[in-house]
């Protein structure tokens, strides 16, 4: 169980986040859970100046779906990043093990069979109360995590293209 507050974080003073274009994919399933993480990442992103016409969202029924969509955004080439959130919790079937697997595979095949950096904000969760807690709650919200590492993402992206990255992480 997570014990910091994922809420907590350091602004990044990006000097040019309004030219940063972000998707940002979201189950639909649970919302209770998955709109406080789209809605804390949007936060953080226009907090960190990330102009609202640049990040497009893309609601999907289920976290399985949040692959397909993610991987097709990634093959566009139209967002520096982007940000897969969903939220599945345990229930009494393996059914859990299955659509977490295959989410975190998913994700992962993203970034490494496309150029775009794309952020896993899945809460994989035993109960309905922690992923509450995770998402709003008394642990913070796991979506303000999510668009502090796409944001560092895309200046990781661009040291590597040459381009000066401008956040300040391990840069020399």
């Amino acid at each position: 169980m997570a014990t910091v507050n994922l809420s907590d974080y350091k602004p990044l003073h990006i000097t040019n986040a309004d030219e940063f274009s972000i998707g940002i994919v979201f189950s639909e399933w649970n919302d209770f859970v998955t709109y406080n993480l789209r809605d804390a990442a949007l936060e953080i992103l226009q907090k960190e100046g990330v102009r609202p016409e640049n990040i497009k969202l893309f609601p999907v029924p289920g976290a399985f779906e949040l692959n397909y969509a993610s991987m097709q955004l990634c093959k566009e080439r139209k967002y520096d990043a982007v940000i897969a959130i969903g939220c599945v919790i345990r229930g009494e079937t393996p059914h859990f093990e299955y659509v977490c697997s295959a989410v975190a595979q998913g994700i992962k095949d993203c970034n490494i069979l496309t150029d775009t950096p794309t952020i896993f904000c899945v809460l994989t969760d035993d109960t309905k109360e922690q992923s509450i807690a995770r998402s709003g709650g008394d642990l913070g919200n796991k979506g303000v995590e999510a668009a502090v590492t796409a944001l560092r993402m895309i200046d990781f992206k661009k040291n590597l293209s040459g381009k000066k990255g401008n956040i300040g992480f391990g840069h020399s």
